[in-house]
């Protein structure tokens, strides 16, 4: 799901999300960095989307480029979410603003980074005590397309645009869409997930060729 927003409400969601973050436990998880690169030389990295439900809304590095300046340092880690570069941050931005504060580090010598390590997989706790209880959600060949707005799988950190990668234990990478359907519908009590973004997913499997910056 993709939604557009004019760039007065992306300043407004901005400053509404950096105001409670600042008194938000995950802070102190947030840790700064610094690279050192050659002038003219990229980052070597790409960002995907967090995904539409995150706690952190910004880019999760997706992948490195070998022997570029992110992988030089051995500081970074696929899966960190991205909180500021250099001062500017990049919580609520769109990815294409992201991208392009990205870009304009070409010509710098030292990069700082704000971010908060995470694994590249998400873990998800879904608590259904009822098949009479919508699960709130939808998927189209394993990815997460739509959320509903305070339903279970919200609360249970279900996420837009994500891959599922397992359900209670058993991978769902090969599986039909239709038994994925299947399995979520007919499960009860808790349900386990794992998933990360789909743009990283195609990444690290090789669906994808990655385009650094």
């Amino acid at each position: 799901m993709h939604q557009t927003f004019g760039e007065h409400a992306w300043r407004r969601n901005h400053l509404l999300f950096l105001q409670m973050f600042h008194k938000h436990p995950l802070r102190s998880f947030v840790f700064q960095l610094q690279i050192a690169k050659h002038k003219g030389e990229i980052l070597g990295v790409v960002v995907v989307e967090s995904g539409w439900g995150s706690i952190l809304p910004t880019v999760i590095l997706a992948n490195m480029m070998n022997g570029g300046p992110a992988a030089r340092s051995g500081k970074l880690s696929i899966g960190d979410q991205i909180m500021s570069i250099n001062g500017t941050s990049l919580v609520g931005l769109p990815l294409a603003t992201c991208q392009g504060i990205i870009k304009g580090l070409k010509n710098q010598t030292q990069v700082k980074l704000n971010i908060v390590s995470c694994p590249p997989v998400t873990t998800v706790l879904i608590k259904r005590p009822d098949l009479k209880y919508q699960l709130g959600f939808s998927v189209q060949n394993g990815i997460i397309c739509s959320l509903m707005r305070g339903g279970i799988a919200e609360r249970g950190g279900v996420r837009v645009g994500h891959r599922i990668i397992e359900i209670n234990g058993q991978s769902v990478v090969a599986t039909a869409h239709e038994k994925i359907v299947q399995a979520l519908s007919n499960s009860v009590g808790e349900i386990h997930m794992k998933t990360m973004p789909a743009a990283m997913f195609r990444l690290l499997t090789g669906q994808e060729t990655p385009l650094y910056i």
